[in-house]
């Protein structure tokens, strides 16, 4: 059988006390997309910078591609392909003057980067850009060059840290489709941490949710919604508090309900029979119901139930807090 591309076992880091992750155990095969979860201060970039040979463990071990990060760091980096959330691009460069130097930081020889770019580019979609200053790209482009220079050297992994942060809506499909299409024609295994749910239920295979450095759940994306199981009415309200949501606990059918910013959430293993119920009570309480409607469950539902948190609300309200 072969080895996993990535494997992590027990693996931690800590930053004098406090341990950001703390036991990790990870597999993942050779040819998949591995999406990875977690709002920010979860351990998710702590876990991939050791993946990278960015960090050093401090305890327990990793592999990458075959070989181990803390004792074989070059034998890793070697194999693998990094972009990071922030591109490190040289504004100065044309596009295609910044690939050709990172095929010679490889030591890849001069026909060599030849065959590589015309190969990476048939895979990246850069187009007559390729040979314009990067100082010129919009986001999207960058953010394409960005994963074009992490294939140059044709890695076995790669690590693809956010890489639709920032985007609009069609640059990110554009990205979605480049990821998609280099793992199916190449097979090349792909890490992908995201904090969009839509990202990682459309491209990963299997999704692993970090939270407060320990995965706290894996699976497919169809085998973690179905582990909540119900279906779920969600109820956009005015005046919703503790008393109404107690309320609504009693509701035949209900199995458990939620209350943030004015979103009442409750799951019912049948939604459908409990819609008017729970209408009935909202009426009785005289909340003004701007909408109620039903639903299967999502990943950021399967994020609600494992931390308490919407894992898109949690980014913004961590990035306030940092500014």
């Amino acid at each position: 059988m072969a080895e996993p591309a990535v494997l992590a076992e027990k693996i931690e880091r800590r930053f004098d006390s406090v341990l950001a992750v703390a036991g990790v155990d990870l597999s993942v095969p050779e040819g998949q997309i591995y999406g990875f979860l977690g709002p920010n201060g979860a351990g998710k970039s702590t876990l991939v910078r050791m993946l990278c040979t960015l960090l050093l463990p401090t305890a327990g071990s990793a592999r990458v591609a075959g070989y181990d990060v803390a004792s074989e760091p070059q034998a890793v980096r070697l194999r693998i392909g990094v972009a990071l959330q922030e591109a490190a691009l040289d504004d100065r460069q044309t596009g295609r003057e910044l690939l050709r130097l990172q095929g010679r930081l490889y030591g890849l020889h001069t026909s060599e980067i030849d065959r590589r770019l015309d190969d990476v580019l048939q895979m990246v979609d850069i187009g007559d850009a390729i040979d314009r200053r990067v100082a010129t790209y919009s986001g999207g482009m960058k953010r394409r060059l960005d994963v074009a220079a992490a294939l140059v050297h044709n890695p076995e992994v790669i690590f693809l840290d956010e890489p639709t942060t920032g985007l609009d809506p069609a640059s990110r499909v554009a990205v979605w489709r480049e990821v998609r299409k280099l793992n199916v024609e190449r097979g090349t295994t792909i890490f992908l941490t995201t904090q969009y749910l839509e990202e990682a239920d459309e491209l990963a295979d299997r999704v692993g949710i970090i939270a407060d450095g320990r995965i706290v759940a894996e699976g497919t994306p169809d085998e973690l919604k179905r582990s909540i199981g119900d279906d779920l009415i969600v109820a956009r309200v005015e005046g919703a508090d503790r008393q109404v949501a107690e309320a609504l606990r009693e509701v035949p059918g209900v199995h458990h309900v939620s209350v943030r910013e004015g979103e009442v959430t409750l799951r019912a293993p049948d939604g459908a029979a409990t819609m008017t119920p729970v209408a009935v009570a909202l009426n009785h309480h005289q909340l003004t119901v701007h909408s109620l409607t039903l639903r299967t469950p999502t990943l950021d539902d399967v994020f609600l139930e494992l931390t308490g948190g919407h894992i898109e609300h949690l980014e913004h309200v961590e990035a306030e807090e940092g500014q």
